[in-house]
């Protein structure tokens, strides 16, 4: 899509609306409709909007800011077309003087995409998101009443309940530019995946909040619910987002290099150290949530462990098999509720620290680690990732790198916001302490 043939379209009346649409810093997707008929004014000077009123942004004696849309993003909404095309645009936000926003998490993903630019390397990402399809509150009856199906890995109807709604999801992202791969059952009840085309790192963090977005809408459309959150059941798996990751040089992937052992060259190799260096630093932003933690437990086949192996998916980092220029690694601590800009530039930052600092990572580890005993963890030198918010938040707090990554507006709003969250967390009382307490006491 052109500005010119956007233009055009919106003369000839074919758009009646436009959602233009950033991500704030706790990942959560905005927008504002205007008609279409704005747009080309939009288009050349971009739109006002009141930055203080957005979580984390700017505060209220500096709140004039402006989305300027990025026509690359154009998509079709394939739910809103009874009174005329409704178009979307994600947009990155500027200050009056027509500077780049240093809060706005788009940006923050393009200064390392750049970085990385100049090292000679473009980078590519494919996010696998895991999420639940469930009954509404007031739908449900028994203890895990909200379940649709008690279905598991790769099964059908009539066993996958979830399976027309799931079939839904994909027919609207494909009208909306999305190349589907596959779409399945995962391992708990009622939960699935849809996995879409690898492609630059940029576009597949804006496709990930278009992803979760038509998830959910579809979902309502359909009387249901569906959630993200990375752990909303007890003794289920819970739901991540395993993220592939490559780097091209000159048009080939840099990772492969057919003469070193495994095909994987030293950049990757760097790139993994690096990853595996910074680990601790980025989990808070790879995994914000309280509830993250409760997904990154053994026994339920989440990364636990700082690591990377062959094939091995007990590791936090897997290689799969695939060579020449499908070589990538898998990134498989992170889950959906992450901001996937900040989440992607911080995981990019990593690995090209890795490169520029020649990190080498330890060896990769090819028994299974979640079976591992802390002495034999302890010989392979193989150290865990924060088991909680907060100790997730001290590792975050101390990093020079993620202040340099993401600015200190970012990280300063980030912290505060979750530092709030686990105050609040922290003064609750759950189902557990009732449970455990009130006749025992």
């Amino acid at each position: 899509m052109t500005v010119e043939k956007l233009i055009q379209e919106v003369k000839s009346g074919e758009i009646k609306f436009v959602r233009l649409q950033i991500t704030d810093i706790n990942g959560m997707l905005k927008n504002v409709e205007v008609p279409s008929k704005m747009l080309p004014q939009i288009l050349e000077k971009g739109a006002m909007f009141d930055g203080s009123s957005i979580d984390g942004f700017v505060r209220i004696e500096e709140s004039d800011m402006y989305l300027k849309p990025d026509v690359n993003t154009y998509a079709t909404l394939p739910w809103d077309g009874n009174q005329g095309k409704t178009i979307r645009l994600i947009c990155d936000v500027f200050k009056p003087d027509g500077s780049p926003f240093e809060g706005d998490p788009r940006y923050v993903l393009k200064k390392v995409i750049e970085r990385a630019s100049k090292l000679g390397y473009e980078a590519f990402a494919g996010p696998e998101p895991e999420f639940f399809i469930i009954k509404r509150e007031k739908d449900c009856v028994g203890s895990n009443g909200r379940f649709l199906d008690m279905g598991s890995y790769f099964d059908l109807l009539p066993v996958d309940g979830g399976e027309e709604v799931r079939k839904k999801i994909v027919l609207s992202l494909q009208e909306m530019g999305f190349e589907v791969e596959a779409a399945h059952h995962e391992v708990a009840p009622s939960q699935h995946e849809i996995d879409f085309r690898y492609t630059d790192i940029l576009k597949t963090a804006d496709n990930i909040q278009t992803f979760k977005w038509v998830v959910k809408t579809i979902s309502i459309v359909n009387g249901l619910h569906a959630t993200f959150m990375p752990k909303p059941f007890e003794g289920v798996a819970g739901s991540g987002m395993h993220v592939h990751l490559s780097l091209f040089s000159k048009g080939k992937n840099a990772f492969h290099d057919p003469e070193n052992e495994h095909g994987l060259s030293e950049v990757a190799l760097n790139f993994i150290g690096g990853i595996i260096a910074h680990a601790k630093e980025i989990t808070a932003i790879t995994n914000p949530t309280i509830n993250s933690y409760k997904r990154l437990l053994p026994g339920f086949e989440a990364p636990v462990n700082i690591s990377w192996a062959l094939g091995n998916r007990s590791a936090m980092i897997r290689i799969p098999s695939a060579r020449e220029e499908a070589t990538r690694l898998e990134f498989r601590s992170p889950d959906p509720t992450c901001n996937p800009y900040l989440a992607l530039a911080l995981t990019l930052a990593a690995g090209l620290d890795g490169i520029e600092n020649h990190i080498t990572p330890p060896n990769p580890v090819d028994e299974n680690i979640f079976d591992m005993k802390g002495s034999r963890k302890k010989q392979l030198m193989i150290d865990n990732l924060p088991q909680n918010l907060w100790q997730a938040l001290e590792y975050t707090r101390a990093s020079e790198f993620v202040k340099d990554v993401l600015g200190q507006h970012i990280l300063s709003t980030f912290i505060r916001a979750k530092e709030s969250d686990w105050n609040e967390f922290g003064a609750a009382v759950t189902n557990w302490e009732v449970k455990k307490y009130m006749d025992l006491y």
